[in-house]
């Protein structure tokens, strides 16, 4: 309504404004000579405005009667569609703007508009591949994902759009998570380009998740082909891909197409720990413990990690503590000062029971860098060398606390995982799993610090400052029960206090419970 109103508004000033022009021209003195054929012709002011119009229109239909002219030459030399394109372009013209305005409508994230602006061009113009693509991507925006997956359709049943709208349909599919479908839809659009980089993406992962490995070979050969994978890269998520193909055949006798992917896994990666450790043991099921040996040395050199010590382990699982401590030294003259490396040596020497070797090999990872494994090393140390109760519980005290060192951790999320796997299991991403310390603040446990006087035998210190501003402040062991802990002469039989029964499971005196 307010529309129709301006409109008229805007006409009828501009019927007032050619008005007051003519009276001003009539009013206008002087004028326009034109001699013609010894005639002269005098037009005054409105006179020749009238005239130039009218020499412009005719300019105008001179221009367009030879255009027509030129068609219907074309038209008689064989150009079918020359007279019908000469009287479609005014239509093309209205609808090349229509299909201007959706696009920008579509950039803008109107998708209302953009699909009235893609209806409007579709009525114009004889561009289906165009106007049926803007009408999906604008309800797709609308919010219409119906009618956007009935253009789609109409997009796949042309030759020209056939990729279009597969790859259309497919991220419908993902958005609804109805992945298998997705996954089919996919090998469908690569099949139609096969250089197309973010459909290869797309169908690596959905194969990934699917564990379809030979699959997601296929597609990572392509991708390698297509120019879109580094060969390294490639070399590495190959191996990954034929490690995670030996885990899924794999079982208590490790077959022999188990054996056969692993050791090809371990042959593209050789520094991909879990392809080693598996090699290994394809090597040790085969007899072949020298092949083995290679393989583990080959992958501690890269990173040393306790699955390749487990591996390194089982290819002589009888031989005794000493033999072993020996054995190993093959591993362990390999980055000797690895903190890895420190902690097998430890760990080897306290089997063996030789416990100042063992506290040399730790050195001060217990103090520099503290974990629950060295804190726990140091216990056994210690609990080896003859130390009080007290000192050993001190030290498993401090491992409650103690980060837990290095593990599988997703470079991308941040997650941390029990085990390797070949895609993360939180944010999807593929060969993303690393050995290293999680990069996040540590969190006390509150439990721990709870149980802190349980396992040292003593109860917690009073931070100094504390003590310091208040002198009088006095450490009471409190209990549930009535009568007071010190004094025996109430205490009933039955009435046996937490500190007493510790000291009966620990054989801790009384003065050390109290931390007298």
């Amino acid at each position: 309504m307010l529309w129709s109103l301006l409109k008229i508004l805007v006409f009828v000033a501009i019927v007032a404004l050619l008005a007051v022009g003519a009276g001003m021209l009539l009013e206008m003195r002087g004028g326009v000579q034109i001699t013609v054929a010894g005639t002269e012709y005098t037009l005054g002011p409105l006179q020749s405005v009238i005239a130039l119009a009218a020499l412009v229109l005719l300019l105008w239909l001179m221009l367009k009667l030879l255009s027509l002219l030129v068609a219907t030459w074309r038209f008689l030399n064989g150009d079918e569609t020359a007279l019908s394109r000469f009287f479609d372009k005014g239509r093309e013209r209205r609808g090349y703007k229509a299909l201007a305005d959706g696009m920008m409508a579509l950039a803008s994230g109107e998708g209302r508009l953009a699909m009235a602006k893609a209806s409007r061009a579709a009525r114009y113009l004889d561009k289906p591949e165009l106007t049926d693509l803007l009408t999906a991507q604008a309800a797709e925006m609308a919010g219409d994902t119906k009618k956007a997956a009935d253009t789609y359709k109409k997009l796949v049943a042309n030759e020209a759009t056939r990729f279009v709208g597969v790859r259309g349909i497919m991220k419908q599919k993902l958005a609804e998570g109805d992945t298998e479908t997705a996954r089919k839809l996919a090998e469908k659009a690569l099949a139609l380009r096969p250089r197309h980089e973010e459909t290869q993406d797309v169908l690596l992962d959905l194969q990934a998740r699917a564990q379809d490995w030979a699959g997601a070979r296929s597609t990572l050969s392509a991708k390698l082909k297509s120019g879109s994978l580094p060969r390294d890269v490639y070399k590495r998520r190959d191996a990954v891909l034929a490690l995670s193909e030996a885990r899924e055949v794999l079982d208590e006798e490790m077959s022999i197409e188990a054996r056969e992917h692993a050791i090809e896994a371990n042959r593209l990666s050789p520094d991909l720990v879990p392809a080693a450790a598996l090699a290994a043991r394809a090597h040790i099921a085969q007899g072949k413990p020298r092949l083995a040996v290679r393989v583990l040395k080959k992958a501690w050199e890269a990173q040393p990690h306790p699955d390749l010590a487990a591996a390194f382990a089982e290819i002589a699982p009888k031989e005794t503590p000493a033999e072993r401590l020996k054995r190993f030294q093959t591993l362990t003259r390999i980055n000797p000062q690895h903190p890895e490396t420190r902690l097998l040596l430890t760990e080897l020497n306290i089997v063996a029971e030789d416990f100042p070797e063992a506290r040399r090999a730790l050195g001060d990872l217990a103090e520099k860098a503290a974990d629950a494994r060295s804190l726990t090393l140091m216990a056994a140390i210690e609990r080896g060398e003859g130390a009080p109760d007290a000192v050993v519980q001190g030290w498993l005290a401090r491992a409650l606390n103690a980060p837990r060192g290095p593990q599988w951790v997703c470079d991308n999320c941040n997650h941390i995982h029990a085990e390797w796997a070949p895609f993360c299991e939180f944010c999807h991403s593929f060969d993303t799993l690393s050995w290293t310390t999680p990069k996040m603040p540590e969190i006390s446990s509150a439990m721990g610090g709870a149980m802190l006087p349980l396992i040292t035998g003593k109860p917690a210190e009073q931070p100094r400052d504390l003590v310091e501003e208040i002198p009088d402040l006095e450490v009471v062991a409190e209990d549930d029960s009535e009568g007071d802990i010190g004094d025996d002469s109430g205490a009933d039989a039955a009435d046996v206090t937490p500190e007493a029964e510790l000291l009966e499971a620990e054989d801790v005196t009384e003065a050390e419970v109290r931390g007298k």
